[in-house]
């Protein structure tokens, strides 16, 4: 038997058991698109079973220091090996000091950490903090993406998703993202504010200039809550450590995850001020999870902020963002400038809107047939994101910026002129 009909056979197997037992559309679509089996990962790599190594610039902004880093992956091995569990009776000193590390790359004022498993499950405890502190109703954004449990859906600004979860969270209203009269139309002292300082999932949407900030005074002067949602933007990926840093402002709840486990362990977090977090730290109790905080996980987070800061990651995505983002706009401008309405960006987080999702489509198909994965934006699907790690050398920049060329020709070929 061949090598080939090796990897064939694997491969059957694996969409079989995803028909049977994960979910059938999903095997279909692999088996449509022709998608490998995902083998293994280093760096910006992803080897697949099809024998090509993929330039990883997707897995939806996780991986900003790569697959595998070794930093993280020594420390999360090293847990593993003394405690990876706890009972929860005693004391977590992992958990103590990645609270501690957490805080202390927070914006000031932040100094209250709960991590939990996920970033929906941040979003969760974001608006249980608000209902302790006594706001009973929420302004979200359209087009705002905040995760897909019942109460992080309740803000989640696609009808598409929340229809066939109704009813859903009470007494909920979007307003349009960068429209400060709208917001305070509804603003009350019984409100709490959620929001992104980037939308990654809406299509990379950036915000005028001072629209945080505006967003932050109308929240002052009426008394509401103003929480931050960084679970994409955070820890690095805008090229500081949060977006809430480069508007210079400060929430009273900032989210995160993705990055926060380095791209090793799935960890989210929560960081408020004492003041939100009164009724939280009264008792404890009144939200709890068995696995959240773990010793393994706090091993990642603490590890991952280490990395960062001494590895200059915040400097080197600054760089690199402004490079590829110019390289993403020069590709779709000489070959397929009819197909494209913006290229737009913050750091790593690069977005390429077509003029339909269509178009949206082929180019990532363009874009996996020369081994570069992306990200597609789930609620703004002519919108196709680039969140390329920050440890790509010379040679995968030359590989990227070949990969967007050859997709943007492809495009030409695929989608008619009169498109």
């Amino acid at each position: 038997m061949t090598a080939g009909s090796v990897r064939d056979e694997h491969r059957d197997l694996v969409l079989g058991r995803y028909r049977k037992h994960v979910n059938k559309t999903l095997g279909r679509l692999a088996r449509l698109t022709n998608a490998p089996v995902e083998l293994s990962a280093s760096g910006a790599t992803v080897r697949g079973s099809d024998g090509v190594d993929y330039l990883d610039c997707g897995g939806y902004g996780v991986f900003l220091l790569g697959h595998c880093h070794p930093a993280v992956v020594a420390a999360v091995r090293a847990q593993l090996e003394r405690n990876p569990l706890a009972t929860r009776l005693f004391l977590n000193p992992e958990l103590a000091e990645a609270a501690e590390q957490l805080a202390s790359i927070a914006p000031a004022g932040l100094g209250k950490v709960f991590l939990t498993n996920s970033g929906a499950e941040a979003t969760e405890v974001g608006l249980k903090l608000a209902r302790l502190a006594g706001k009973s109703s929420v302004i979200a954004m359209h087009n705002g993406f905040h995760g897909k449990t019942l109460g992080a859906l309740s803000v989640t600004g696609r009808p598409q998703y929340r229809e066939p979860f109704a009813p859903l969270l009470p007494d909920v209203r979007f307003v349009p993202f960068g429209d400060v009269e709208a917001l305070r139309r509804h603003l009350t002292g019984d409100s709490v504010v959620v929001l992104e300082p980037v939308q990654a999932e809406g299509g990379v949407r950036v915000p005028p200039p001072g629209y945080l900030r505006a967003v932050r005074s109308a929240c002052d002067e009426t008394g509401a809550l103003m929480v931050l949602d960084e679970i994409q933007s955070g820890m690095g990926r805008l090229g500081a450590w949060w977006g809430a840093d480069l508007a210079g402002v400060t929430p009273d709840v900032l989210l995160t995850g993705k990055i926060l486990g380095g791209g090793v362990m799935p960890v989210g977090g929560v960081v408020a001020t004492p003041e939100v977090f009164a009724r939280l730290d009264a008792d404890p109790l009144l939200h709890s999870s068995t696995f959240a905080g773990s010793p393994l996980a706090a091993a990642a987070v603490t590890a991952t902020i280490r990395v960062i800061n001494d590895e200059g990651i915040l400097e080197r995505t600054r760089e690199l963002g402004a490079r590829i983002q110019e390289m993403a706009r020069e590709a779709v401008t000489r070959h397929c400038p009819h197909l494209v309405v913006d290229v737009r960006g913050e750091g790593l987080l690069i977005g390429v809107e077509f003029v339909s999702p269509d178009v949206a489509t082929e180019f990532l198909i363009g874009l996996l047939d020369e081994g570069v994965i992306p990200s597609y934006s789930l609620n703004s699907s002519a919108v196709l994101r680039l969140t390329p790690p920050a440890v790509l050398d010379a040679a995968d920049l030359d590989r990227l910026a070949r990969a967007l060329a050859g997709a943007a020709r492809h495009l030409t070929r695929a989608v008619p002129a009169a498109a």
